[in-house]
């Protein structure tokens, strides 16, 4: 199978995983800045695996399959990492209401995707925003140090309050598109039993 580039850089996201969680961990001032950049450029692996994949017509069922996977599992142990480091049931909230949407709404795809539904949740503009939101608050809060005296990490646990809250907006609205197929389905599955 031939990799190609997108699949590469989406491939490099999941390499850069561990050089952040060693980088965050490490007994030194520089540790966590260190992570909050590796953050970074495996978070614009995303945006660029993305772009190359349209752009040089490279798009394939592996690179849909991984790039969803190595989004989620970048943005999971970064907040475990951040959940690890402070141990505050504040940063432990929000960090909950983000995986656990993920891991709702993967297994919503998986199963409208079964039923050949999958167009109905898609992802939508505020699932965009949202994502947007969660990697400028991840990136704060793994920085951690003030900038001039602008206190970075409470900026970042605002901001991830407010990734936690367009999450579960986002979640209500992919089971608002999905519920004409699972009223269709339990509609269905009624009559065959008649």
């Amino acid at each position: 199978m031939k990799i190609g580039v997108p699949n590469g850089l989406t491939m490099l996201r999941v390499l850069l995983i561990p050089v952040m969680v060693v980088f965050f961990v490490l007994p030194v001032g520089w540790g966590e800045p260190a992570a909050a950049v590796v953050f970074v450029l495996a978070a614009l692996t995303d945006w660029f695996d993305g772009f190359l994949a349209r752009r040089l017509e490279q798009g394939s069922r592996f690179g849909a399959f991984l790039d969803p996977v190595a989004d989620k599992l970048l943005v999971t142990t970064a907040l475990v990492l951040l959940v690890m480091a402070n141990g505050h049931f504040w940063v432990a909230l929000p960090a909950l209401f983000i995986i656990g949407r993920e891991i709702a709404v993967s297994a919503l795809r998986e199963w409208m995707a079964q039923i050949g539904a999958s167009r109905a949740v898609a992802v939508s503009r505020i699932g965009k925003v949202k994502t947007a939101v969660q990697m400028v608050a991840i990136v704060c809060m793994l920085y951690a140090h003030p900038i001039g005296g602008v206190p970075i990490y409470l900026i970042g646990l605002a901001l991830l309050y407010l990734a936690a809250a367009l999450t579960l907006f986002s979640m209500y609205m992919y089971l608002e598109a999905a519920r004409p197929e699972l009223g269709r389905r339990r509609t269905s599955r009624k009559n065959s039993e008649l």
